[in-house]
């Protein structure tokens, strides 16, 4: 079941990037719930489908053109699945890179929740690892 789940999280990041908004919809349970990092201008939680894809949605509008790079491999832990990314953004002002880890719970094959970490380590204790 866990290689079901790195590849619903593969699929996320891939709708993220090539700007489907539906299929990324679709990837997300109705109750999802994503934690936003510590000091993020807006914490959350957001709860909801619909509330997270508005945050995700304000997210893309902030630049021109965005796009998350997988560094590294998945972390697979059964249900939970980490991801380390770099967000890449540019235009609408100066460009961005942001380094951090997603840890994603999927359950049913759909995200039910994400978790975004700044610090790698930290979000591998969350899933019970070290580095």
């Amino acid at each position: 079941m866990s290689q079901e789940n790195v590849e619903v999280v593969r699929a996320a990041v891939g709708a993220w990037n090539a700007e489907d908004v539906d299929a990324f919809a679709e990837l997300m349970a109705p109750g999802v719930i994503m934690q936003a990092p510590e000091g993020w201008p807006e914490p959350g939680p957001f709860v909801g489908r619909e509330a997270a894809l508005r945050e995700f949605e304000q997210l893309r509008e902030t630049w021109a053109f965005d796009s998350l790079e997988v560094i590294g491999d998945f972390v697979d832990t059964g249900d939970r699945v980490a991801a380390r990314v770099n967000w890449r953004g540019a235009g609408h002002g100066p460009e961005m890179c942001l380094e951090m880890t997603d840890v994603f719970t999927v359950r049913e094959g759909k995200v039910s929740h994400v978790e975004v970490f700044w610090n790698h380590a930290e979000a591998l204790e969350a899933l019970g690892l070290s580095e």
